[in-house]
């Protein structure tokens, strides 16, 4: 994974959904296992643990990159998977008066990665990772390196 250029917090997610597709299974190896497997797992998921539909995405992603990359397995698509139903929600905007309000109550470095956050659109990953040579005040700029997608 790491020379394919996956992020690490994606390998450390895919480790561990194949470690538990591999348990789920008796400890079965993933090559003598296949298409029928992993469309149980993500049933499962979706049926009885109810995990959301982007995580069983994550999970048939990981499972597709264990059997393309590792054992070099192309699955046929999941036809017969149950997928999990993404919920409708109508999306949730904080008035400025709100926003003013939480801010407000904020101080000091919990104040500043919350403006950040709010003012420029960046990721809590980004924010976290920036550093004092990503800003640029001069221009009102702020420098994201390694962000989503690259």
């Amino acid at each position: 994974m790491r020379y394919l250029g996956i992020a690490r917090r994606i390998e450390t997610a895919y480790l561990g959904w194949i470690r538990h597709f591999i348990l789920a299974n008796d400890k079965q190896h993933p090559a003598t296992m296949g298409a029928p497997e992993v469309e149980y797992f993500l049933t499962m998921l979706a049926l009885q643990r109810h995990v959301a539909a982007s995580m069983q995405n994550q999970v048939l992603a990981a499972l597709l990159s264990l059997y393309r990359e590792v054992l070099g397995v192309e699955l046929p698509w999941m036809k017969n998977s149950e997928c999990a139903k993404r919920p409708q929600r109508l999306p949730v905007v904080l008035s400025r008066g709100e926003v003013s309000m939480l801010l407000g109550g904020m101080t000091g470095v919990t104040w500043l990665l919350a403006s950040l956050l709010y003012g420029s659109g960046v990721r809590l990953m980004e924010c976290l990772c920036l550093r004092v040579k990503d800003l640029d005040f001069d221009r009102f700029e702020i420098t994201v390196c390694h962000g989503k997608g690259g």
